[in-house]
């Protein structure tokens, strides 16, 4: 199942060039204005991009977790597909893990492209708490998930899975600092941004502490991964709770 998903994830060029690419797109595109490459003293000495860099995985996360998971598993629905797994040896079930092992897979390719390309071409360096940075990751993108997969539960069609995904995006995008950096939001965003997957604050900090200093609005690390283990536990239990295969 695992090979059969894969090959229908790679078919899906929208989410293959937003989720996956368009990250390392977006860095590097951002990257080449050069007053984002000049050093700041407001930054602590750190330039913008380096400061900014994390956010760019927020979209591929996001990408793949809200807009590309449940679309996919509500056409299965909508077509009639789980229902008839249930009849054959191949439960369902074991759709649904393949769709989530893929789903991470791309996601980490997504990252480990954009670490590479900021590293190589713009000269950031990777993570310098690289197992926090993994734990955060992780995490955060389970919470992303869990939220996404309330959506997958219980839509019986593509298109509304689509229009709530798309919702959703923009939220977690707001709040991921991409469409205001998280350096220059108002405390009282940043503060909410805390409590919001995939966790941002976690992701910065742990790349770097010295823009995590910037970045931060109060909540530590341990405190911020916490919240977002606990967001993952809960909407995973309510999305297993209202599934539905029809």
């Amino acid at each position: 199942m695992i090979k059969v998903e894969t090959k229908l994830f790679l078919r899906d060029r929208a989410t293959v060039l937003f989720g996956v690419l368009f990250p390392t797109a977006l860095l590097l595109g951002l990257g080449s204005i050069p007053d984002l490459r000049t050093p700041s003293a407001d930054l602590g000495g750190l330039r913008p991009i380096d400061v900014w860099a994390p956010t760019a995985l927020v979209f591929g996360i996001v990408m793949i977790a809200v807009q590309h998971v449940p679309t996919v598993i509500a056409t299965y629905r909508e077509r009639g597909i789980l229902r008839r797994l249930s009849t054959t040896p191949v439960h369902p079930r074991n759709v649904l893990i393949a769709q989530m092992i893929v789903a991470f897979s791309s996601v980490l390719v997504s990252a480990a492209l954009m670490i590479f390309a900021a590293w190589a071409v713009l000269g950031i360096a990777p993570p310098e708490q690289p197992l926090k940075f993994a734990v955060a990751f992780v995490i955060g993108y389970a919470a992303v998930l869990g939220i996404s997969m309330i959506t997958a539960a219980v839509v019986r069609s593509s298109s509304a899975a689509t229009s709530i995904g798309t919702l959703l995006f923009v939220v977690l995008m707001f709040f991921g600092g991409a469409f205001l950096p998280r350096a220059i939001m108002p405390e009282v965003l940043q503060t909410i941004g805390d409590f919001v997957p995939p966790g941002l604050q976690a992701l910065i900090s742990s790349w770097s502490p010295a823009a995590g200093e910037i970045t931060g609005a109060g909540m530590s690390f341990w405190v911020q991964l916490s919240v977002m283990a606990g967001i993952a536990v809960i909407t995973a239990a309510v999305a297993a709770k209202l599934f539905r295969w029809e």
